[in-house]
């Protein structure tokens, strides 16, 4: 009798354990995109891609830069990547993630960033700083839907 009991403990306790670490798994996966769409935008803007913007932010994304005095739009995150190109480049950057929280077809990722610009005269400008980005599962895929940080 105590046998079947313990037997039955076990096989539960192997199923939930399965159950969990498959659920685990599931959302380390998410992270592990939601990371790499993240990595993805920082790559495409060093790399000078003018169109970043318009694959990797839903039509509603609004970001808010610490040196914006405003939240900004997509259209408006767009004007001034241009601008930003008009005067130098991204060189370099190295990112270091803190957390990501996965809940549904939402995520929420904190990082650290170090990253070099080089304007047209030639001189570098190193920064340091941390951003807060959330991103919206979409049919294409991981997108920014919010972000606020820059430069500390």
């Amino acid at each position: 009798m105590k046998t079947k009991g313990m037997l039955k403990l076990v096989l539960t306790g192997v199923l939930l354990m399965g159950f969990t670490s498959a659920f685990a798994q599931g959302s380390a996966n998410d992270q592990a995109d939601v990371w790499s769409v993240i990595e993805g935008e920082w790559d495409l803007q060093e790399k000078g891609d003018a169109n970043w913007a318009d694959r990797l932010l839903t039509d509603d994304f609004t970001g808010w830069w610490n040196n914006s005095p405003a939240p900004r739009s997509k259209s408006s995150t767009k004007m001034w990547n241009r601008v930003n190109q008009m005067t130098g480049k991204m060189v370099a950057h190295e990112l270091y993630p803190l957390s990501i929280v996965v809940h549904g077809d939402v995520a929420v990722a904190h990082y650290l960033y170090r990253s070099a610009f080089q304007s047209k005269d030639d001189s570098i400008e190193m920064s340091n700083g941390r951003y807060t980005d959330v991103l919206v599962k979409t049919d294409d895929g991981w997108k920014f839907l919010a972000w606020h940080g820059g430069n500390d």
